[in-house]
């Protein structure tokens, strides 16, 4: 089955802000109305598929099983564990059907946006594209930095990254990005952290 995705527009000083209307599926931040809209019989559809036991709830392997990247491959442990924690309010480990509806739209975003950079629908988008990419969103990094979260995601070929690798780098920058805009008060682009706050960022962060 296919999914897709969104990406966070955002820029000030040397890194990104988040812009009106924030990025896509604001993780932690889902807080469904008071009273659920129907979910459409295509999403019911979808969801009956990807909950195999039949639980009325789907786990992060349930997820994972249904996902394929461009390359024939199933979702990282990484990316499934980080989307299902993005959407479960009750943290369950799990997500209901208004969840995934919102983790469904999320997703498609998400791979709308590395359709633009995978010219050539090779399902991964290499070095060049990365950087356009992190520009379009407002970030500003060295070659040497797209260098290495290449090499971090490819680390045998070290040319380039699958959509679901992009989604989890793109997503831990937007955190760690947060996290910094936070400890940055004078918006001077640099702050002083210590090393307990440097552990709680870094952990967080990339859970």
């Amino acid at each position: 089955m296919a999914y897709q995705g969104g990406y966070p527009g955002q820029q000030y000083g040397g890194y990104g802000q988040q812009q009106p209307g924030g990025y896509p599926g604001q993780y932690g931040g889902y807080a469904p109305p008071p009273q659920q809209a129907a979910v459409s019989p295509e999403i019911q559809n979808i969801f009956r598929n990807v909950d195999k036991d039949n639980s009325g709830k789907i786990n992060s392997l349930e997820l994972q099983a249904a996902l394929i990247n461009g390359r024939g491959d199933h979702f990282s442990d990484t990316a499934c564990n980080m989307m299902i924690g993005m959407f479960d309010r009750d943290r369950s480990g799990t997500i209901d059907i208004y969840e995934f509806e919102k983790l469904y739209n999320y997703i498609n975003q998400w791979l709308q946006i590395f359709k633009t950079y995978d010219r050539d629908a090779s399902g991964h988008i290499e070095e060049a594209e990365l950087s356009q990419a992190l520009t379009q969103m407002g970030f500003r990094f060295s070659p040497q930095f797209i260098q290495f979260l290449i090499v971090k995601n490819d680390p045998v070929h070290r040319k380039d990254i699958s959509v679901d690798q992009f989604i989890v780098t793109c997503v831990q920058i937007q955190r760690f990005t947060e996290a910094f805009r936070a400890r940055d008060t004078e918006q001077k682009g640099v702050i002083t952290i210590g090393f307990e706050d440097f552990l709680n960022v870094a952990l967080t962060t990339t859970s």
